[in-house]
């Protein structure tokens, strides 16, 4: 017996098309996320800085998750803390603990722990190391003054590790904030994800529900015109716009959304 949702069978879907659960190489390589990848990839591939910026939900996680997907593990190690509500020590213990140690209790020998284990992977296991701050725009000045210092152990001389910033377009600004003009010059690489246009949100429709097994037009072009509106274009919203749109349909028995379903669905999401 099927424990699908009704709508997913009533569309004949093989999984539910709009989620967040996709391989890396079914992710939709609009152009905005191509750059973004090929961006990230430079910065791993450089041992730099790099910074990703864009509105919540524009794909900045799966342009990241793109960029690693293809690293080779045994000359890479990946290290990704999601949120940076750490303090000043949290960036030393994630890095510290990710690459197999206890983290030193005092911040003096925490921080040359941290030296010591990152020269360790690069000279001996010759393994990169690849630091991802996720909601980087939640960073505190003394935090980012922390990570300027841990690019800077070498005096220079060495890149100990890249370093990928992700964040809200505040990010952005605040770093070029004076304050942080000696961070802001070590950073190689910067971009921002923008939304997609109508046309990529058309085409982005269209390679989920492929993924899911229906090759066929099953949005009108109204319905996608509305359903780019209501989610400003960003595919996160999109999904969700997308799903609320398709569960409409199928409650009212039609094989096509149609603008009134995606009528539905926008009522829905702007709800208060």
């Amino acid at each position: 017996m099927s424990t699908s949702p009704s709508w997913i069978t009533h569309f004949g879907f093989a999984h539910t098309p709009f989620t967040k659960s996709i391989a890396a190489s079914d992710l939709f390589a609009r152009a905005a996320h191509a750059e973004a990848v090929a961006r990230l990839g430079y910065c791993i591939a450089e041992g730099t800085l790099g910074v990703l910026v864009g509105d919540v939900g524009a794909g900045k996680t799966v342009a990241v998750r793109a960029a690693v997907a293809g690293l080779d593990r045994t000359r890479h190690h990946v290290v990704y803390v999601p949120n940076p509500a750490f303090g000043t020590r949290g960036l030393y213990v994630a890095i510290v603990g990710a690459l197999g140690a206890v983290p030193r209790y005092r911040k003096p020998e925490l921080i040359a722990q941290t030296q010591n284990l990152l020269a360790v992977e690069s000279a001996e296991r010759h393994r990169k190391v690849v630091v991802i701050l996720d909601e980087a725009h939640l960073l505190t000045s003394e935090q980012l003054e922390e990570l300027r210092l841990l690019t800077s152990a070498d005096m220079d001389t060495t890149n100990p590790f890249a370093g990928i910033l992700v964040g809200q377009p505040t990010l952005a600004q605040q770093l070029r904030m004076g304050v942080f003009s000696a961070l802001d010059q070590r950073i190689a690489i910067r971009y921002t994800l923008t939304p997609m246009d109508l046309g990529e949100s058309a085409q982005y429709l269209r390679h989920h529900l492929t993924l899911a097994g229906r090759s066929d037009p099953l949005f009108a072009d109204d319905a996608i015109a509305r359903l780019h509106r209501v989610a400003s274009g960003l595919p996160r919203l999109l999904n969700n716009a997308a799903t609320a749109a398709l569960i409409a349909a199928a409650a009212e028995g039609k094989d096509l959304v149609d603008d009134h379903s995606a009528k539905c669905a926008a009522a829905e999401l702007t709800r208060d």
